[in-house]
């Protein structure tokens, strides 16, 4: 989810790729592609590359890759929502 609770992103396994959904429209209204294959104030999405030994940080902006970060075999389920404010102890993400 995004920070402002009006995007999900869903990542496409398969694909390589990120679809952006309009939680308004209900619909798809981007696909962002990961190369080769969330931050506190909402910029910044980390989505793991489970195959590829890596760590994705997206630009929620525009859907830019900024960086790859290698972290070692079969990383999965990474969600991170942090907690407005200056410090967060971060949250899992679950939603109802």
């Amino acid at each position: 989810m995004s920070r402002d609770s009006r995007h999900l992103y869903v990542s496409n396994r398969g694909e390589g790729s990120v679809s952006v959904v309009s939680l308004q429209k209900r619909k798809v209204v981007d696909v962002w592609r990961i190369p080769g294959g969330g931050s506190p104030d909402g910029t910044k999405l980390w989505l793991s590359g489970r195959y590829h030994r890596v760590v994705y940080v997206f630009d929620t902006r525009d859907g830019r890759v900024i960086r790859t970060i290698p972290v070692g075999a079969g990383p999965h389920g990474l969600c991170v929502y942090p907690q407005p404010g200056r410090y967060s102890l971060g949250h899992t993400g679950v939603f109802r």
